[in-house]
């Protein structure tokens, strides 16, 4: 049996704050017959067409290029993987604190000495036909066989050994975290992306910040991360925090991986709802932070930058999905490196075969839209909340229909719904012992609208009173802090619900 929660302080996140729509009271602000507002529709076609138009598209991106700092990350690579479908990146994070100042060193917890090694990786694939990005996290400390190779520092040469994948930038930069990767992937990398946290905080200050939401409340002392449950509009420095934080759960790396699997997600929807694609001047000035502060392959600048923008014009967050390597033993020791994380190689190889094949990772949706609603992430599983649903109302059957909805969604409801003392409950409610007050969440964002109040010695089971409000039960699910080696979401499923 689950034990009680300790009850957390009650707490209304402030929303992020989006422009109004006409005038006072949400009202349009002339009246035009209900027509279709054809000026903002011209406007968005424009700025369309400017960066669609090759002409226009590359002048208002050139001189861009001149900021990228180059790397050679392919130099004298033989025996490389069969080039595939689509496009590869390989996307790496790097420390670089040192390139940041005092100030934002103690605000954002930088303090020490940077690790001169990968902090985050991920293999990114954009399909051939521009309309799908598959992003495949994988995990720092995989246990790694390096290819031999002269060490960056010592120029001392190494036979190929074993190592954390991180460890293989220190060895030999750029060219042998390609090479290792290749190796374990057999998927053949086209660009190569380094992005340090410098860039990293700069860039999402440029877009404007970026929306996550948590089910729950997540602290790091070491990071200074401090976010209550909701939806937040996080700036470039807790941007940072948020995705380098490894202490707000019990999964280390492999629940931070997921953190930025899902601030990635929140990015791309920012970026393509935001206005971002289809404003020039925008784009530029987010292309122009990112490029003036990245690594990057001689192959990649200012026109890449300009495809890229131009594929993700018709993105949508279910248009992005999002895995992790499947782990067989995330403990794996190895005699003088210690514990390493082994993948399960033929899950693994799997996943990487539809990278090749250029083929979603993610199911079709059923549907003939393709679409199914996005479930709504909470911190206790359902199926460890109990409930009992009381009929509140003269409505036949509503205690039944809650029950069984509550039910489909996966909360361990009673089967026997009640009727309630009153029989004119507009709202509907949710009645929960304080120590149980975690549970209750899950239910009432199953129940938008609903009312939670405490009840002292009400016990574990949460009581829902259907009011006549009732309309339906929203899908959710638990915040599973690493889905382990079938979790595959798309972008819609790890990003906040549309306000």
């Amino acid at each position: 049996m689950p034990q009680p929660h300790r009850p957390t302080r009650p707490a209304r996140p402030p929303q992020p704050q989006r422009a109004r729509r006409g005038g006072a009271g949400g009202g349009p602000a002339r009246h035009r017959d209900d027509r279709p507002r054809w000026g903002v529709r011209i406007a968005a076609g424009l700025s369309v067409a400017v960066l669609g138009c090759g002409a226009v598209g590359h002048a208002v991106m050139t001189g861009l290029d001149t900021g990228i700092e180059r790397v050679d990350p392919f130099k004298d690579m033989k025996n490389r993987p069969q080039a595939g479908h689509g496009l590869n990146f390989l996307l790496v994070g790097t420390d670089g604190r040192e390139k940041i100042g005092p100030e934002e060193k103690r605000e954002y917890r930088l303090g020490g000495a940077p690790c001169h090694c990968t902090d985050t990786i991920m293999l990114v694939h954009l399909s051939a036909d521009r309309k799908r990005a598959s992003v495949i996290s994988l995990p720092r400390d995989s246990y790694a066989l390096v290819p031999a190779h002269h060490d960056l520092v010592t120029g001392k040469a190494h036979k190929a050994h074993p190592v954390r994948l991180n460890a293989a930038y220190a060895e030999g930069g750029p060219n042998l975290t390609v090479r290792t990767v290749e190796n374990m992937t057999r998927v053949k990398i086209d660009h190569y992306l380094e992005v340090d946290f410098t860039s990293f905080m700069r860039t999402v200050d440029a877009i404007g910040g970026v929306d996550i939401c948590t089910a729950k409340t997540m602290r790091d002392p070491n990071t200074g991360l401090d976010l209550l449950p909701g939806t937040h509009r996080l700036t470039g420095g807790q941007a940072l925090q948020y995705v380098r934080s490894r202490h707000v759960d019990g999964a280390s790396d492999l629940g931070r991986m997921q953190r930025q699997q899902r601030f990635l997600a929140a990015l791309i929807k920012q970026a393509t709802n935001g206005g971002v694609l289809l404003n020039p001047v925008k784009f530029k000035q987010v292309s122009s932070t990112l490029l003036g502060s990245v690594r990057a392959d001689r192959g990649f600048g200012s026109e890449q930058m300009l495809a890229l923008g131009q594929a993700m014009r018709d993105f949508t967050p279910s248009s992005s999905e999002f895995a992790s390597v499947p782990v067989g033993d995330p403990s794996f020791r190895v005699k003088s490196i210690g514990s390493t994380v082994k993948w399960d190689e033929p899950k693994a190889a799997k996943l990487f075969e539809a990278v090749r094949q250029d083929r979603p990772l993610a199911p079709a949706r059923p549907g003939a839209a393709g679409g199914r609603a996005a479930a709504v992430p909470v911190d206790v599983p359902p199926k460890q909340v109990r409930v009992q649903v009381e009929n509140g109302t003269r409505i036949d059957g509503l205690g039944g229909r809650v029950d069984a909805a509550l039910r489909a969604t996966g909360f361990d409801t009673t089967g026997a719904p009640g009727t309630g003392a009153g029989r004119d409950v507009r709202r509907t409610v949710i009645t929960y012992d304080p120590r149980w007050d975690r549970s209750a969440r899950s239910v009432a964002a199953a129940l938008p609208g609903s009312e939670l109040r405490a009840v002292a010695r009400q016990g574990r089971t949460v009581v829902v009173i259907a009011g006549s409000d009732y309309r339906k039960v929203v899908p959710v699910r638990a915040e599973d802090p690493y889905p382990g080696t079938s979790g595959v979401l798309t972008g819609d499923e790890v990003t906040c619900a549309a306000q």
